[in-house]
């Protein structure tokens, strides 16, 4: 019997996967012939440091750079072979991101920052509203959401980031660094979230860190290495 007959199917695939960027007169190997699978619902780690190619597969996978060479599958779809429309579309309906620095608005509150995405979605604005409110009231803020980022801690303010992430009903949810800028607590507080978002939201996670607490709370992860994969742990 075949022991991977009864696993989830990869959600994520990539396949001698390259991206080599031209730096003056040299090339960079940024990634360098990747083989990966990544099931549905996995908390999926990726650490290695710095230009070892941890956001570059980040990025690839979100579609928002192409490989030199190879193949990547999000959800049963080439998105290698997708044109800029195409891409576009991949991002705004399958994939969520959150960053170290947040990306809010400063202007706007809480409730208008998870809003503003569906915008461009074209979501009408009442069912946007209730959608923002909704998923603020999941993550713990409902009491937060008329303020501004300013009135607010770290830990708060990812947890909006993750919010505006999650508009789009992602199948996959991108994360790099995302406790980079928080204290040991809140850090913990966001990487929970993201492990209750994976029970009730049934997402995928990747999360780019290289904090040794946040990689240890991985379902699993591997290490890179000069955009080679040095070390796989489950």
């Amino acid at each position: 019997m075949n022991p991977e007959a009864n696993q989830p199917q990869p959600v994520i695939r990539l396949r001698q996967v390259h991206r080599q960027f031209k730096v003056g007169f040299e090339t960079v190997n940024a990634l360098d012939g990747v083989d990966l699978d990544i099931r549905r619902g996995e908390f999926f780690g990726i650490t290695g440091p710095s230009g070892s190619g941890k956001s570059t597969m980040l990025y690839l996978v979100g579609g928002m750079d192409r490989p030199t060479a190879g193949r990547i599958e999000v959800i049963g779809q080439d998105i290698s072979q997708m044109d800029e429309n195409q891409l576009a579309a991949f991002r705004r309906t399958m994939v969520g991101f959150v960053y170290q620095s947040f990306h809010l608005i400063p202007t706007m509150t809480a409730l208008q920052n998870v809003e503003f995405p569906m915008i461009f979605s074209q979501v009408p604005r009442k069912e946007r509203r209730e959608r923002a409110a909704e998923l603020l009231e999941k993550i713990g803020l409902g009491n937060r959401m008329q303020h501004k980022p300013t009135e607010m801690s770290g830990g708060q303010r990812q947890r909006v980031a993750i919010a505006r992430a999650l508009t789009n009903h992602p199948e996959v949810l991108l994360a790099d660094e995302p406790t980079g800028n928080l204290d040991s607590r809140s850090g913990a507080e966001v990487v929970e979230l993201l492990h209750e978002l994976i029970k009730t939201q049934g997402v995928t996670v990747l999360i780019v860190s290289h904090d040794p607490a946040v990689i240890a709370s991985t379902t699993r992860h591997i290490q890179l290495q000069d955009g080679q994969i040095q070390h796989s742990e489950s």
